[in-house]
């Protein structure tokens, strides 16, 4: 089999791009940051280069990345606002920013992330940009599981999908393309920078884009609906962002109307990327993997109009 030449290509241009903004590179080792299907990622010192996923295209990641530039104080400006072409994919290039540590669970920057997320949903677009794709991403999660399996974990995936309206499903317009939005976000799209204790910045703006702002939530929204973040974490999340004048809910009172389908959605999602994997490995679903799945199970046996309808 022809390797890829992809990664050994990706690290020469990170090297390249290291020693073209500092002539006396610390260099030391090249680190492969991520290697998937949608993403390569690879350090050289204080220079990350990326190759995004083979599905979007150079006029895809050019606005994002235009914007991105334009709002330092949210994002971390890349390197060059002008995406390059390697072997079909998308290349951009940044500097290296210190991520959330995943083994210190407790000192999760939650007050940091949901203000900055606050301060996007209330910034206008620097430049036109398209939707954010984090529905389109859900579809394609439940289409990649389709074709893994169809077990009986993915029967009630499928099921609490079916319960989603058709904009969650990327079937149909957003309700609000107004807002700018992350479209993905999570605790490993935040960096500090300059590294090591910089101030906190978002990273990752593959699916930045107009859009409904409760998307953004949905994440720990989902995991606290599983059971999988704790109360007290989702209370300075949700917090924060409200005191930062976050617009996805009211400023108080119960959030989960505006917050219901999103968090739905991507439970349906995370819970469609396990089994993926798990078939990939050939293994059965582990202890979290499980809960996804149980809780696409009960969503899918009350749909949001009667959770809401209830709620009356």
């Amino acid at each position: 089999m022809t390797p890829n030449p992809l990664l050994p290509d990706l690290t020469a241009r990170a090297i390249a791009a290291a020693h073209s903004r500092n002539s006396a590179c610390p260099c030391g080792a090249t680190v492969t940051l991520a290697e998937r299907p949608d993403a390569t990622v690879v350090r050289h010192a204080d220079t990350v280069a990326k190759a995004h996923a083979p599905d979007i295209t150079l006029p895809d990641l050019a606005p994002r990345l235009a914007a991105a530039t334009r709002l330092p104080e949210i994002f971390l400006p890349p390197l060059t606002p002008i995406p390059v072409d390697l072997h079909d994919r998308p290349v951009s290039f940044w500097p290296y920013g210190t991520p959330v540590d995943p083994q210190d669970p407790d000192a999760a920057p939650w007050e940091a992330v949901a203000t900055l997320l606050a301060r996007l949903h209330r910034t206008p677009a620097p430049t036109p940009l398209p939707p954010m794709r984090g529905p389109a991403k859900a579809a394609l999660a439940l289409s990649r599981m389709r074709a893994a399996t169809d077990g009986s974990p993915a029967i009630a995936v499928l099921r609490a999908w079916d319960t989603l309206p058709a904009w969650a499903r990327d079937e149909a317009p957003q309700p609000d393309n107004a807002t700018l939005c992350h479209g993905d976000l999570h605790l490993g799209q935040l960096v500090r920078h300059p590294a090591p204790d910089g101030p906190w910045r978002l990273i990752d703006v593959d699916d930045l884009g107009m859009g409904a702002a409760a998307w953004d939530l949905g994440r720990p929204a989902a995991w606290f609906a599983c059971g999988l973040l704790p109360p007290d974490e989702w209370h300075r999340f949700l917090t924060a962002y409200r005191a930062a004048g976050g617009p996805a809910v009211p400023a108080d009172g119960d959030p989960w109307p505006a917050l219901d389908v999103p968090a739905r959605a991507l439970t349906v999602q995370t819970a469609a990327r396990a089994i993926t994997k798990a078939a990939a490995e050939e293994r059965p679903l582990d202890e979290v993997e499980q809960a996804l799945v149980d809780a696409c199970d009960r969503m899918a046996s009350v749909p949001p109009e009667l959770v809401h309808d209830e709620a009356k």
